[in-house]
């Protein structure tokens, strides 16, 4: 189980150019979260703890907005979600609801100091490596928002159903 653990982080920009034993290391005092489809691994407005490495199962990621929650992304096996927490102490950004029983291992600020105590080189990876992912996503952002400045008519965003009492 370790080995794929560490198999499934290597194959993640944010951990990559991560060798097994760092990652073996960082590991050891992570928690591996099950949440049962349907349920939250957090809301948006929650204070942020950490990220999670999903290892099974799909959660959608989503806003409220005018008493509605609205699709961002789908994501799966091998992604992360997050991972924001541990650069910011500003509260999670949306919300991340299971779709099916899910498994992800829970990755805190208290692990990567962990992990700069042992091994600062390491650390500074990691830390590079969430900053280009974070970028990677704003790029992306900014080029959608553009879009939309420009007049262009963008795939309007999924609507979730939901309850009020579930916002």
């Amino acid at each position: 189980m370790l080995a794929a653990r560490i198999e499934l982080m290597q194959q993640m920009p944010i951990f990559g150019a991560i060798d097994a034993a760092t990652i073996e290391f960082l590991l050891e005092p992570a928690p591996v979260i099950e949440v049962a489809a349907g349920d939250y691994f957090c809301r948006e407005g929650d204070m942020a703890d950490g990220m999670y490495v999903l290892e099974r199962g799909c959660v959608t990621v989503s806003k409220s907005w005018e008493d509605q929650r609205l699709l961002l992304r789908r994501l799966g096996p091998g992604d992360c979600f997050g991972e924001m927490a541990l650069l910011d102490l500003f509260p999670r950004s949306a919300s991340i609801r299971a779709d099916e029983d899910c498994r992800a291992i829970r990755i805190t600020s208290d692990n990567l100091l962990r992990l700069f105590e042992h091994d600062a080189v390491q650390f500074a990876l990691i830390q590079m490596n969430i900053g280009r992912e974070i970028s990677r996503r704003l790029r992306h952002t900014d080029e959608l928002l553009f879009r939309a400045r420009m007049g262009e008519v963008l795939e309007a965003p999924e609507r979730l159903v939901t309850r009020p009492a579930e916002l």
